[in-house]
């Protein structure tokens, strides 16, 4: 009897398991162009499912967590400028009680980078918190890895 409820125990837990999934209502895509020998754009999209969206790198204190790129120290590379984004959209926020910038659908952000080297791997990560009209989930950051040839 102790067999038959350890065993159905194990599998309860099992199946619960596996039904509590972890929402990733963003997806990340990464590319680069060279555009001389010395200088090549990264690119870094972000698609979101319907209804939620992440915010701009542009935000005032107090608000939503803006999106954040910060690239590896490299002798192979170096950033130049900032990273670029699209127009947000901005609204008033009642929560925040302040105007907001964000991203709904996708996006695409670029960081123009100087090449010391023919072909290297620019490396860095992406910090953003994603949002629908109902709640806000905790930051994320997550590593990019993209060739330049």
């Amino acid at each position: 009897m102790k067999k038959i409820s350890l065993i159905i125990t194990f599998v309860l837990f099992t199946v619960i398991g596996a039904s509590a999934q972890i929402e990733r209502p963003v997806t990340w895509s990464y590319a680069a162009k060279k555009i001389s020998k010395t200088e090549a754009v990264v690119y870094m999209k972000a698609t979101m499912e319907d209804g939620w969206h992440i915010y701009s790198q542009n935000l005032k204190p107090d608000g939503p967590n803006p999106t954040v790129f910060k690239f590896a120290a490299s002798k192979d590379y170096s950033p130049i400028g900032k990273t670029t984004e699209p127009k947000p959209t901005t609204y008033f926020d009642k929560n925040f009680k302040m105007n907001v910038s964000y991203f709904g659908n996708q996006v695409v952000f670029q960081q123009k980078v100087k090449l010391n080297k023919a072909a290297t791997t620019v490396k860095g990560t992406v910090e953003f918190m994603v949002c629908n009209d109902v709640k806000c989930l905790p930051p994320e950051e997550i590593s990019f890895s993209v060739p330049v040839k």
